[in-house]
């Protein structure tokens, strides 16, 4: 199977071409990346090869990230490839979200997911809630990923807290005066 693609965009489109080695891969993308790409550019992709009685299409990812929550997202029945790319596309901290506050409508706004869909999603994924989070932090470097934890310790709520996080500079600073930093900013935003 193909695991991973470097070569030259040739053709940007639903689905890319991925000119490599004098072979063009078609290759299907969330459009949230497509427009960030140009004909001529060098590109690498990690791919999960989706194999059907009737199809063979290669998927296509930015980082491995990505291709880990579409993978979580592929385990939910009644979800097939296509739906898991757009779906991905929500990113995993929505996504990680809408499971925790039971949000129908955060799914239901991708195409051919109805209703029962969303909640069959919010079902299963609940179960994978910690692998989804883990897929969040994994965005985060060590510095902030410590940080992150130390005010989850603290008694913060994760979804609160993360994006003050990854906005922290942690440049010159140590943990302890990044968390003063961050407390005191947060004390600032409660709502």
């Amino acid at each position: 199977m193909i695991a991973f693609l470097t070569g030259t965009l040739h053709q940007v489109g639903t689905p890319l071409i991925l000119l490599v080695g004098g072979v063009g891969y078609s290759v299907r993308v969330a459009e949230k990346h497509q427009s960030l790409w140009s004909v001529g550019q060098n590109l690498s992709l990690w791919i999960h090869t989706h194999v059907a009685e009737t199809k063979f299409e290669l998927f296509g990812f930015p980082d491995q990230k990505e291709k880990e929550l579409f993978l979580l997202l592929l385990q939910v029945s009644g979800v097939g490839p296509s739906t898991a790319l757009q779906l991905g596309a929500i990113g995993s901290e929505k996504i990680s979200q809408a499971v925790r506050d039971g949000a129908v409508r955060t799914f239901t706004q991708v195409p051919r997911v109805g209703k029962k869909l969303a909640q069959k999603i919010i079902i299963e994924l609940g179960s994978k809630l910690g692998a989804i989070e883990e897929l969040q932090l994994g965005t985060l470097d060590t510095d902030r990923a410590l940080l992150l934890e130390a005010l989850l310790s603290l008694g913060y709520e994760e979804q609160r807290v993360y994006d003050v996080v990854r906005k922290t500079n942690m440049d010159n600073q140590t943990l302890e005066q990044a968390l003063k930093q961050t407390m005191q900013t947060i004390g600032t935003t409660k709502t």
